[in-house]
Parts: C-alpha cells; structure tokens; sequence
C-alpha cells in the first residue's frame, strides 16, 4: 500500500467519535458522497467502496462485512483508516492505487500508478474458455495479449489454456515491470513472456492461436471529460485519439500476418462500435455478450479479413 499520510479535515477531526467499523462505514459513506467521487476501478457505488477499503486495511476477509460491524477499532487503526479514506476523498486517487490490489473476478493483481487499473469484459469470456469459439482449451498453443499493461488478461489467458504460450507486450517500460512482478507471483514465467513492443513491431514472423487486446480507445472529447481519479492511470493507456481507434485501426491492419490461419482476434472497444463499423464497412465483425451487453468487444477470426 502506498505510504500513510496523516488525515486532515473531517476525517482527522472525527477519530475521537468513531469506534467501531459500522461507524466508520457509515462515515466513509456519507464522506464519499458528499464528495461526489466518481467510481468505477472495481467497485461501482460508495457504500462498496468505503466497505472494500476499511476491510482491505484492517486486513479482514472481503467477503466477510457483517461478523465485525460491531467491532471496536483500536487507536491505531483509526489512525490508519483516517488517512486511507482521507487520500481517497481528497486526492481522488482510485481505490486500487490506495491498496495496491485490482481483482477481475477471483484472480488478484498488484497494481500502482504504472498501468492502469484492471477492468476489461475480455477476463469474462477468458473465464469462459471463449466458448464457442475456442472448442478445445487444451488445443490452444500461442496466445498473444497486446497493450497487456498490468499482465492481468495473459495471466488470464494462462490459466483458461494450460497448454498455451503466452506473450504480453506493452510499449510502456514502467507498465512491463508490473506485469513481470504479476506473472511471477502466479507463478507463470515458464509460460507467460513480457516483452516490450509498438504491437507487432518486436514479435517477428510468429503466428498465434488467439489475440487479445484491450488497447487504449478513449475519444479525445471523452478524454477531456475524464472523472479526476481517471485522471491518475497513464494517459497513454487510455487516449486512443480522436475517435478513440487510433490504435484498434494499427492493430485491425496488421493482425491478419499474425494469426495462425485458424486464429481470433479479441478486441475491446469501449463505446466506439459505430465508428469502428463505419471504419471498416467490408469486415464481419463478431460481437461478443458480456456483463455490459454486445456493444463493446468484437472478434474476428483469420478468414474474416479475406485476401
């Protein structure tokens, strides 16, 4: 976690008044929205936000709120918990940035202000094997996981195809280092290799079974109306141009030479499907359900570009 600062203001005022966790709960809650801090790093209200931060920090079970609401907070844990909170609202730093933790479903990864914060739908359908359009796991030999950032969706290749090898590429040296200390704490350096790369530009003549990206795809003007704890991941990691597909348009272009030929193409887009459609009218894109609905991750398989 990062380094404690003393809070100040109503949260350093309030420590005297405050003795158990359902107090600093509902204090936490009140504080969070009387901010208006804006929430979307892993949690999505503040009632979750103020309860995943008091457990993380008091080194409690996530999922376990209920047995210790009345539980009384030491003099020193208040301490603790004040400041935590007190960055939270008056930094707008994300909660991940705070704990140096994001979890995509049950998978837990260290994370700091070098990538950003670990939320792609692609971790939904790696969980799913990407049934059906991978029928055999066990069959997938290479697997290549572009913009990988933290590490999170190789790691999540890894393990949804044991028999894989798999590589994370990133051009942002600070980002690699993260996703090298990511694979080794799963233990996967055999099979995961991080290597820095502008996309494709390092990778050479290999082919690959799957190709997964969640590359930077914000538009310019959604980018000048990033929420402040936005505002604290990398921006590189995030402005994808002026209609957010700078990058998806490089990696749409160059993809074909690096799928194996019956290979898929696995792309998150945010909220850019009608721009991309408009852009590339010839191709069939698949679009893909996940928990926010079809709008957002398309596949296409090697046969699909033609030629």
């Amino acid at each position: 976690m990062a380094a404690r600062r003393p809070a100040r203001g109503p949260f350093a005022e309030a420590r005297a008044e405050l003795h158990t966790l359902r107090d600093w709960l509902r204090f936490a809650v009140s504080r969070f929205d009387e901010a208006g801090l804006h929430f979307g790093h892993g949690t999505h209200e503040a009632y979750d936000e103020a309860a995943y931060l008091l457990l993380h920090a008091l080194h409690l079970p996530l999922d376990r709120l209920e047995p210790f609401l009345d539980a009384r907070v030491t003099k020193a844990e208040g301490a603790k918990l004040a400041a935590l909170l007190d960055r939270r609202v008056r930094e707008r730093v994300p909660a991940a940035y705070l704990t140096n933790e994001a979890w995509l479903g049950d998978l837990r990864f260290f994370v700091d202000e070098r990538v950003i914060v670990p939320r792609s739908f692609i971790a939904e359908l790696l969980r799913e094997h990407l049934s059906p359009w991978i029928a055999d796991p066990v069959a997938v030999g290479r697997v290549l996981d572009l913009c990988t950032g933290s590490g999170c969706l190789a790691i999540a290749a890894a393990l949804a195809f044991p028999g894989a090898e798999i590589d994370a590429v990133d051009i942002a040296t600070d980002a690699l280092a993260v996703a090298r200390r990511n694979v080794d704490e799963y233990g996967l350096a055999d099979r995961v290799r991080v290597l820095r790369s502008d996309l494709f530009a390092k990778i050479g003549g290999r082919a690959y079974d799957l190709i997964v990206s969640n590359p930077p795809y914000v538009d310019a003007p959604s980018m000048r109306a990033l929420p402040e704890e936005y505002r604290h991941e990398p921006r590189l990691a995030l402005a994808g141009g002026a209609d957010g597909l700078d990058v998806v348009r490089r990696l749409i272009d160059t993809a074909p030479a690096h799928l194996s030929g019956d290979g898929i193409l696995v792309v998150e887009i945010g909220h850019n499907r009608a721009a991309l459609e408009a852009a590339y009218p010839r191709l069939p894109f698949t679009w893909l359900d996940t928990s926010a609905g079809d709008e957002h991750v398309f596949l296409l398989r090697h046969a699909d570009f033609g030629g």
